[in-house]
């Protein structure tokens, strides 16, 4: 099969139950989202399940396994997203995408979803320089992780938290988009789909089988994001981390704009070790939402420098009295 086969997206004006397709929005490893219209004309966003790795759309629009050895893993995906937008749909919370319908069409599964306006986080970050004041990430993290709390509650992990999967409403309000429940279990039962993890972002345990998942996974990820967010580079692939860690510890490369609470919790999220990483969400949760932490270090010599700039100016201007 050809990239661009498996990749086919549904065309503009397509007719899906009582949705249109517009346009295609995204295009990934696993699925594909398009932006839809009702019959009221309200916007949706809708994501199909269609994993590269084992169909393909038919010139019918029919989604289709081209290889009877691959079935059962695309029965089992299509299985674990059917469960996803199910579980999604009983969520109704500020900061959780919330899916208004699920339905089965074209040989696979459509999630119905609420469309919203604004921008991804990965935008924010580049219109902000790469670079968040504290308060601002203090407040849309601790927003986030109120509706990640309640995702968690309802056993469903979501597995691919990232800036461009975090966006952020023109009203301010933090969104966490694309749960990735078919997309990590196909991961897990086949290394030939370890390329559909998001490099730096996802933890350690999801690249070793034996290992299990839960919400400390999505932890790490929520480190990584706050990592990026003050400033850093996407961290080091944690499977390279495993091998030789290489990654600088927040609590020293940005200890001179953020507090010490802040850059602390984010190296404890990214810590190798789930035994290491705060135990809850809540507990990260509450280490945000704190009012009051420590203002960022000084940097070293920057007083004295003060010092010998503030008396090089009192000499000048006494030269200059003389000269008068």
């Amino acid at each position: 099969m050809t990239q661009s086969s498996q990749q086919t997206a549904l065309p503009a004006g397509y007719r899906l139950a009582e949705y249109t397709i517009v346009r295609q929005l995204s295009v990934g490893g696993f699925s594909v989202v398009y932006l839809a219209l009702d019959d009221a004309d309200r916007k949706f966003a809708i994501k199909e399940y269609l994993p590269r790795n084992l169909a393909e759309r038919n010139k019918e629009g029919e989604v289709v396994v081209s290889h009877d050895v691959d079935r059962d893993a695309f029965n089992l995906g299509l299985k674990c997203f059917f469960e996803e937008g199910r579980v999604l749909s009983g969520i109704s919370h500020p900061t959780v995408v919330r899916v208004s319908n699920f339905f089965r069409a074209n040989h696979t599964v459509y999630m119905v979803m609420e469309y919203a306006d604004g921008r991804s986080l990965g935008r924010e970050l580049e219109l902000a320089g790469g670079r968040m004041e504290e308060r601002r990430i203090r407040n849309w993290f601790a927003a986030l992780l109120s509706g990640l709390r309640e995702v968690h509650s309802q056993r469903l992990l979501h597995l691919d938290i990232k800036p461009a999967n975090i966006y952020l409403r023109r009203n301010g309000v933090p969104l966490l988009l694309d749960f990735g429940a078919a997309r990590q279990t196909l991961s897990r039962r086949d290394t030939h789909f370890a390329a559909m993890y998001t490099p730096g972002f996802a933890a350690p345990e999801q690249y070793e089988h034996d290992r299990p998942l839960g919400p400390w996974t999505d932890i790490y990820a929520i480190g990584a994001c706050l990592y990026v967010c003050m400033g850093g580079e996407t961290p080091q692939n944690a499977k390279d981390r495993l091998a030789q860690d290489a990654l600088a510890p927040a609590c020293k490369v940005f200890r001179h704009h953020y507090s010490a609470e802040l850059t602390e919790l984010c190296d404890r999220c990214l810590s190798l070790s789930p035994d290491e990483r705060p135990a809850t969400v809540l507990e990260v949760q509450k280490c945000l939402q704190q009012t009051e932490y420590s203002k960022p270090e000084k940097p070293e010599g920057l007083e004295g420098s003060k010092l010998v700039g503030w008396i090089k100016g009192l000499r000048g201007g006494r030269h200059r009295e003389g000269a008068e």
